[in-house]
């Protein structure tokens, strides 16, 4: 509860620290704005025009479904890749071996382009939420096994003998030593992942499912309706900035006070 409420206390604090953010936003809002006007509304409708389309569609409902279900597959494929990929890079990066043995690997999956493993998920799955998931996870997984693995392999292990010789309790160990160190490889691996896995899931539905951004991208497309395609890319942005600043960007400003904390 005393956590929340600190939270909830420095939100206003957080909120006002984000002008560098929001004045990126506006400058590629002016930028779109721009190659509207050098290109014509046919190629890329003005900002106006696709906020106007958005507004349409959620005024009559038709945005909701379509969002709810891209969120569920991204969200899913992310959380199991962030799941896996943390607990599996972190037992590798505890071993030279594992290490050794999972980077060729590893490697391959990184090299693999995600619209291959589409293809395979729909060999596999067919058409539903299983292929847009696996997608996810699978092109997820080996950026989050990285991250962890590397944070696990460059632990400091001066700092961890002397812990030991000083009789530091396991959880202590854990909590001063270990976590600040790891979580710091972890949050950039788990943000890149978190934007790679909405792309991912809107490509996926294009092909696979009849619902979702990506399909209601698929009939913009057949239409021609530049602004109703913009309206979609705009609404998934939107969620993905709203996921990262208001719950990651959050977390790693407290991950990293209490590690400075735990450093002090």
């Amino acid at each position: 509860m005393k956590l929340l409420r600190a939270w909830l206390v420095g939100i206003p604090a957080y909120l006002w620290s984000g002008w560098g953010a929001m004045a990126s936003l506006l400058m590629l809002v002016a930028l779109w704005e721009w190659g509207s006007q050098v290109f014509g509304a046919l190629v890329l409708p003005a900002p106006v025009e696709a906020l106007r389309t958005l507004a349409e569609l959620i005024a009559s409902g038709a945005a909701w479904p379509e969002l709810a279900a891209t969120a569920r597959r991204a969200l899913t494929g992310y959380a199991a890749s962030i799941i896996a990929g943390s607990v599996l890079g972190l037992i590798a990066g505890l071993s030279v071996t594992a290490s050794m043995t999972s980077r060729p690997i590893v490697t391959v999956l990184m090299g693999t382009p995600p619209i291959a493993w589409l293809v395979l998920a729909l060999l596999w799955f067919g058409a539903g939420d299983a292929t847009p998931v696996f997608t996810v996870f699978i092109a997820c997984f080996p950026l989050v096994f990285l991250g962890a693995m590397q944070g696990a392999r460059t632990l400091d292990n001066q700092l961890r003998d002397m812990a030991v010789v000083f009789g530091v309790p396991r959880r202590m160990m854990l909590t001063d030593v270990y976590l600040p160190h790891v979580i710091s490889y972890l949050l950039p691996a788990w943000t890149a992942a978190l934007g790679m896995s909405w792309k991912i899931a809107v490509m996926a539905e294009l092909l696979s499912t009849s619902d979702g951004v990506g399909a209601a991208l698929a009939v913009s497309r057949s239409h021609l309706d530049s602004a109703a395609t913009m309206a979609w890319i705009t609404a998934v942005m939107t969620l993905l900035l709203g996921v990262e600043y208001l719950l990651l960007e959050p977390l790693k400003r407290e991950v990293e006070r209490w590690r400075d904390q735990v450093a002090t």
